[in-house]
Protein backbone atom coordinates (compact mmCIF):
# COMPACT_ATOMS: atom_id res chain seq x y z
CA UNK A 1 0.00 0.00 0.00
CA UNK A 2 1.16 3.73 -0.95
CA UNK A 3 0.04 7.18 0.38
CA UNK A 4 1.13 9.97 -1.51
CA UNK A 5 0.88 13.41 -0.07
CA UNK A 6 -0.68 15.05 -2.98
CA UNK A 7 -1.43 18.60 -4.16
CA UNK A 8 -3.79 18.42 -7.13
CA UNK A 9 -2.74 21.75 -8.48
CA UNK A 10 1.07 20.75 -9.11
CA UNK A 11 1.62 19.49 -12.17
CA UNK A 12 4.78 17.53 -10.55
CA UNK A 13 2.62 15.66 -7.92
CA UNK A 14 -0.55 14.73 -10.94
CA UNK A 15 2.44 13.13 -12.56
CA UNK A 16 3.43 11.09 -10.04
CA UNK A 17 -0.10 10.42 -8.93
CA UNK A 18 -0.81 9.16 -12.33
CA UNK A 19 2.63 7.01 -12.16
CA UNK A 20 2.16 5.81 -8.99
CA UNK A 21 -1.53 4.54 -10.25
CA UNK A 22 -0.19 3.09 -13.44
CA UNK A 23 2.42 1.33 -11.30
CA UNK A 24 0.69 -0.03 -8.64
CA UNK A 25 -2.57 -1.18 -10.33
CA UNK A 26 0.09 -3.08 -12.10
CA UNK A 27 1.07 -5.17 -9.05
CA UNK A 28 -2.20 -4.65 -7.49
CA UNK A 29 -1.46 -2.20 -4.71
CA UNK A 30 -3.62 0.28 -3.04
CA UNK A 31 -2.94 4.22 -3.15
CA UNK A 32 -4.55 6.17 -0.61
CA UNK A 33 -4.14 10.13 -1.58
CA UNK A 34 -3.57 12.76 1.30
CA UNK A 35 -4.62 16.44 0.05
CA UNK A 36 -2.16 17.57 2.59
CA UNK A 37 -3.64 21.41 2.13
CA UNK A 38 -6.44 20.61 3.27
CA UNK A 39 -5.64 18.20 5.62
CA UNK A 40 -2.32 19.57 7.14
CA UNK A 41 0.24 17.32 8.80
CA UNK A 42 1.22 17.56 12.46
CA UNK A 43 4.26 17.57 14.08
CA UNK A 44 4.11 13.76 14.24
CA UNK A 45 3.52 13.12 11.49
CA UNK A 46 6.24 15.39 9.62
CA UNK A 47 8.80 13.99 11.91
CA UNK A 48 7.55 10.46 10.93
CA UNK A 49 8.25 11.21 7.17
CA UNK A 50 11.59 13.13 7.82
CA UNK A 51 12.25 9.01 9.05
CA UNK A 52 11.20 7.62 6.47
CA UNK A 53 13.09 10.09 3.84
CA UNK A 54 16.09 10.02 5.62
CA UNK A 55 16.68 13.40 5.17
CA UNK A 56 16.97 17.24 6.91
CA UNK A 57 13.39 19.53 7.77
CA UNK A 58 14.83 21.98 5.18
CA UNK A 59 15.48 19.42 2.65
CA UNK A 60 11.32 18.52 2.78
CA UNK A 61 10.96 22.23 2.58
CA UNK A 62 9.94 24.40 -0.52
CA UNK A 63 12.69 26.90 0.53
CA UNK A 64 11.43 29.61 -2.57
CA UNK A 65 8.15 29.76 -1.51
CA UNK A 66 7.06 33.33 0.28
CA UNK A 67 6.09 31.96 2.96
CA UNK A 68 9.32 30.38 3.40
CA UNK A 69 11.06 34.49 3.42
CA UNK A 70 8.30 36.02 5.26
CA UNK A 71 8.59 33.55 8.52
CA UNK A 72 12.44 34.16 8.15
CA UNK A 73 13.14 30.37 7.91
CA UNK A 74 16.76 30.56 6.98
CA UNK A 75 18.85 29.43 9.52
CA UNK A 76 16.07 28.44 11.58
CA UNK A 77 16.24 25.16 13.75
CA UNK A 78 15.19 21.76 12.59
CA UNK A 79 12.69 22.09 15.70
CA UNK A 80 11.41 25.70 14.11
CA UNK A 81 11.21 24.18 10.41
CA UNK A 82 8.83 21.20 11.66
CA UNK A 83 6.52 23.65 13.62
CA UNK A 84 6.65 26.08 10.35
CA UNK A 85 5.10 22.86 8.07
CA UNK A 86 2.93 21.79 10.54
CA UNK A 87 1.80 25.41 10.41
CA UNK A 88 1.94 26.23 6.92
CA UNK A 89 1.59 23.33 4.75
CA UNK A 90 2.42 24.70 1.00
CA UNK A 91 6.42 24.88 3.07
CA UNK A 92 6.38 21.00 2.81
CA UNK A 93 7.39 19.89 -0.83
CA UNK A 94 5.53 18.25 -2.89
CA UNK A 95 4.73 15.24 -3.90
CA UNK A 96 5.99 12.79 -0.43
CA UNK A 97 5.27 8.97 -1.66
CA UNK A 98 5.45 6.45 1.59
CA UNK A 99 5.34 2.91 1.14
CA UNK A 100 5.23 2.31 5.39
CA UNK A 101 8.15 2.25 5.76
CA UNK A 102 10.52 4.47 3.16
CA UNK A 103 9.39 7.65 1.55
CA UNK A 104 10.62 9.27 -1.83
CA UNK A 105 9.49 12.80 -2.70
CA UNK A 106 8.65 12.68 -6.60
CA UNK A 107 10.67 15.53 -7.60
CA UNK A 108 11.00 13.82 -10.80
CA UNK A 109 7.70 11.80 -10.41
CA UNK A 110 10.21 9.01 -11.55
CA UNK A 111 11.98 8.43 -8.16
CA UNK A 112 8.46 6.60 -7.05
CA UNK A 113 10.12 3.52 -9.70
CA UNK A 114 12.41 2.86 -7.17
CA UNK A 115 9.42 0.91 -4.93
CA UNK A 116 8.86 -1.05 -7.72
Amino acid sequence: MFTIYHNPRCSKSRQTLALLEEKASQSQQQITIVEYLKKPLTVDEIKQLLVQLNCTPIAMMRTKETEFKEQNLKGATDAELITAMANTAKLIERPIVTNGSKAIIGRPPENVLSFF
